[in-house]
């Protein structure tokens, strides 16, 4: 372990905590060049197969170590021992992914004891994300207290959304005591892509005009961009609003969950799970969460089932429809962005999004679209006024600059 050196630079290990698995990516910045990176999977009490760490370094063969973990710090460490195997994958500076700030924090930091603390009252707000997350950064912060760590939020940026787009037509002193806002989520994947779009089209960050798309083979949103800051987003309080997810029923009527809490009878934990886990793209298909599956089964019969067409309108309606209000948000609009799984690989997913738009100066080249497979590409006609990017998010790389970054203030 090093300090940090800015002449050098420094070696930025990134970690992405779920609740069973820890991602994670050694990269070195300024050059912002990859040198090892793996998940560590099965963390926790013993499963039917091994836990395991599938660990790769640049230029060299991806294994699988096969070794017990039973909790996110015990993960660290196994990670650690197959760092310094190799000479130059020396950590200078770790960067944790956290998924929501709860209005405590609205910027990044670098970790303190007192930072910890303020940390672990964010749990209620992200039960499944935020513990596990926090609980690493406690063990290295106690494992290593002078290596330099930063906690990179998913809500921080938008903290910028202005007070009319976040607050919810609720009771004051309700949404006081429990901090009911809108918080907005994917803004490690949105200012990655948007700061991309900035440099594509030549333009300082500050004055990017775009909305972003970041359409995932799970979580999905929409994101409005204005001189550069986030200033609407279609998540909210939590990740279940907005658009039509995997297993996410995205924008509800409200009397919709309180008829079926009130009918239901299994009480709001199996409201919960229907709501993230049984709804979505899964519940309007009946087979799959997964959008590319229901295209692959409609474009592969001779007739389509009427329940799978209508899977596919009702994720494209949502997607459209946010689309069109956020580019009247955002006004005189430079470009719209399509990112990660979805929104880089499916180009019918992006075509049937945009088809109908000239009003709002979109015009896709369908050509350039069908065969848009080296990003970044601007897959627009010559004579759209909205350039139409495809980007390749690295909410990694993102983390590593901004933990680069703070840390070496």
């Amino acid at each position: 372990m090093t300090a940090v050196n800015q002449k050098e630079g420094a070696n930025v290990l990134v970690f992405n905590c779920g609740s069973s698995s820890l991602k994670y990516r050694l990269i070195h910045i300024p050059s912002e060049r990859e040198l090892a990176g793996g998940e560590a999977q099965r963390i926790g009490p013993k499963t039917a197969e091994n836990a395991r760490i599938i660990h790769r370094v640049s230029g060299k063969k991806e294994e699988t170590i096969y070794v017990d973990m039973d909790s996110h710090e015990a993960a660290f460490l196994e990670i650690l021992k197959l760092l310094k195997r190799e000479k130059g994958l020396e950590v200078d500076v770790l960067g944790h992914r956290v998924v929501h700030g709860a209005g405590i924090f609205n910027e990044n930091v670098v970790v303190t004891p007192k930072i910890i603390a303020d940390l672990k009252r964010t749990a209620s707000l992200a039960p499944i994300h935020n513990p596990p997350a926090v609980g690493l950064i406690e063990a290295c912060y106690r494992l290593y207290p002078t290596l330099p760590q930063v906690a990179v939020f998913d809500t921080g940026f938008h903290s910028t959304i202005p007070s009319y787009a976040s607050t919810y037509a609720l009771p004051a002193d309700i949404v006081k005591r429990l901090k009911i806002k809108k918080y907005g989520f994917h803004g490690t994947s949105h200012k990655f892509v948007s700061d991309e779009a900035a440099k594509m089209l030549g333009k300082p960050k500050d004055q990017l005009n775009a909305v972003s798309c970041h359409l995932g083979s799970g979580g999905a949103s929409l994101c409005a961009i204005v001189n550069g800051k986030s200033v609407d987003n279609t998540m909210g309080y939590s990740p279940l609003p907005g658009l039509v997810m995997s297993t996410r029923s995205g924008d509800l009527d409200p009397g919709v969950a309180l008829q079926l809490a009130a009918t239901s009878g299994s009480g709001f934990a199996q409201l919960e799970r229907t709501l993230n886990k049984k709804s979505g793209v899964l519940g309007l298909s009946g087979f799959s969460g997964d959008i590319r599956d229901v295209i692959n089964k409609l474009h592969g019969s001779d007739k389509p089932e009427e329940r799978l067409e209508t899977t596919l309108q009702v994720y494209l309606w949502r997607i459209r429809k946010a689309l069109g209000s956020y580019l009247a948000v955002v006004g005189k609009t430079d470009a719209i962005i399509f990112t990660d799984t979805i929104g880089e690989l499916i180009p019918e997913v992006r075509m049937a999004v945009c088809a109908g738009m000239e009003a709002f100066g979109v015009k896709m080249d369908e050509a350039k679209n069908r065969e848009a497979k080296q990003l970044p590409v601007d897959v627009a006609t010559d004579d759209s006024r909205v350039r139409l990017l495809v980007i390749a998010t690295n909410e990694e790389l993102e983390i590593a600059r901004e933990s680069a970054k703070i840390a070496a203030a």
